[in-house]
């Protein structure tokens, strides 16, 4: 028996949705407050992913500047009809405020993409597309019900038709789903399929902690009335409590494959150290049969696994990823990513070719604005990160080196600086918007290597003048921080190389010569 190992895709890649065309499958995630948005991936045989690019790659389809930790772009949707790729999405203003929904489409998954299409009338989050068989398409999203909450995160599913020529909702909007559980809540992430003269509706309950959970409804009309199955919730690790090894499993999108198979993506969480989930919502995959025109996830246990029999189709391998960036290349890799829309001004790959400078600037870390840094996911519980820093600090404001971020007030800065007039490499620990300089040692070299590795949550911080040479500054560094668990809100922890002049101008720079990420376990 062929197996294949959870998740699919490590890290912070939540809101999995998929589409296939013939033997192509893709899928894409949410990115909140990350610059570009929306990864797209690329697989033959639902396990084995590549990365083709973004849907949204540049500042003309989303301007983040501004936007607070956790908002942005929540939960796409794409799917495929008649040669034309769409992607639909939630922009959110605000965490608690204004919601926009969109779509962009591309005749090459990898792009280029459309700018956005904004919908009017459409509130609520989570869009999603429906083509039916008549040639309409419908709509389907989540809003607070019209007639009011009867209890706490009430809200319902709601569907209408949309208008593609027109760019526009049109016809009644109707309220067709408020969850197949007694007071439920934040019933989210609507998907509609069509089998065998049913319309099947699947959603997400329970919130996306570890409450979450996935239910369906079907009728013999796109408008409904729903039927909830007895079956319901039909997938969800919630009764397994929080020392699951597996945790909030939810938020799923089902794909039926060329040979008649179906499967599922979904979110969830690989805690450790207790309930702490650093690498936050990963992209899981699990099978799925029919019984009595009824769907049955994962079938026998249950549970989402972290070994599952492969499904049946061709094994499709992609070359493995660098874990060693030199910088040579005119344009970042894929796993970069800015926090905002960037500044061209912040960053150069080719003012000093073969090396990453990033342009200190006043803008930092601590505040919702876009600074001088680019960051990866961490997609490991133990991991490697080390990179060569150039830099001198002129002023006692300037600094670089390596940033480890959940959001602005949860992050370590591994960091260069002056200390009255010595230059320093210093551990910053900013927890709940408090900072505290964990260690610092004197360092009088403008070239110095650092190092960061992960032991579970036990971190541990390196630096020397010479890659073989290295000296401890600080052993077991609780790295609790970087989970959402502490610090609230939906994304994973980032790391990467960063600059400032925390609030004055500056003419300075810091070079970067290399970056290297490994997971070690």
């Amino acid at each position: 028996m062929n197996t294949f190992k959870n998740p699919i895709i490590p890290g912070f890649y939540p809101d999995p949705s998929i589409c296939r065309v013939e033997e192509d499958y893709y899928l894409v995630t949410s990115t909140f407050e990350y610059f570009p948005g929306v990864p797209i991936f690329h697989s033959r045989d639902l396990v084995n992913w590549k990365q083709i690019g973004h849907v949204l790659d540049r500042p003309s389809q989303l301007e983040l500047s501004g936007t607070e930790p956790s908002a942005g772009i929540w939960a796409p949707t794409i799917r495929y009809h008649e040669g034309t790729f769409y992607m639909i999405t939630t922009f959110v203003v605000a965490r608690r405020g204004e919601r926009r929904n969109f779509y962009v489409t591309a005749k090459d998954p990898a792009g280029p993409w459309s700018d956005p299409v904004w919908l009017e009338g459409a509130p609520g989050i989570d869009p999603s597309l429906f083509f039916d068989d008549d040639g309409k398409v419908y709509y389907t999203g989540n809003r607070v019900p019209p007639t009011g909450q009867t209890h706490l995160k009430h809200e319902e599913i709601w569907l209408q038709e949309l208008d593609l020529d027109a760019g526009k909702l049109v016809g009644d909007r109707l309220s067709i789903w408020d969850g197949a559980l007694k007071n439920a809540h934040a019933q989210e992430a609507p998907h509609l399929y069509k089998k065998n003269g049913y319309y099947y509706l699947i959603i997400a309950e329970g919130g996306t902690g570890y409450t979450h959970a996935v239910t369906v409804a079907r009728s013999k009309s796109v408008t409904g009335p729903y039927e909830s199955s007895k079956r319901n919730p039909i997938l969800t690790h919630r009764h397994l409590g929080k020392q699951s090894k597996i945790v909030n499993v939810g938020h799923a999108d089902i794909i039926e494959t060329q040979n008649g198979d179906w499967w599922l993506v979904c979110l969830a969480s690989r805690p450790y150290g207790g309930h702490y989930r650093n690498l936050g919502r990963e992209t899981f995959l699990a099978p799925m049969t029919w019984e009595d025109d009824w769907p049955v996830m994962c079938p026998d246990t249950g549970k989402i696994e972290f070994e599952m029999e492969s499904p049946d189709l061709p094994e499709h391998k992609w070359p493995s990823l660098p874990t060693f960036d030199s910088f040579e290349s005119k344009e970042l890799d894929l796993r970069w990513n800015f926090l905002r829309t960037p500044d061209e001004a912040s960053y150069s790959l080719t003012d000093r070719p073969g090396f990453l400078r990033l342009n200190l600037r006043p803008e930092s870390t601590v505040e919702y604005n876009t600074p001088s840094f680019i960051g990866r996911r961490q997609q490991h519980l133990d991991f490697t990160a080390t990179t060569v820093l150039e830099f001198s600090p002129a002023k006692q404001n300037e600094t670089a080196g390596l940033l480890l971020i959940q959001n602005h007030d949860y992050q370590f800065r591994f960091e260069v600086a002056l200390n009255e007039r010595e230059q320093v490499i210093q551990l910053v620990r900013r927890e709940g918007g408090n900072e505290k300089v964990v260690a610092s040692s004197p360092f009088k070299g403008n070239v110095i290597y650092l190092k960061v590795e992960a032991d579970g949550q036990d971190y541990y911080f390196y630096y020397g003048e010479k890659p073989d040479q290295w000296s401890v500054l600080v052993e077991k560094e609780d790295g609790r921080i970087l989970s959402t668990d502490k610090a609230g809100g939906f994304t994973g922890a980032y790391l990467g190389p960063f600059a400032t002049s925390a609030g004055t101008t500056s003419d300075n720079y810091a070079d970067f010569d290399w970056f290297h990420y490994q997971g070690t376990e």
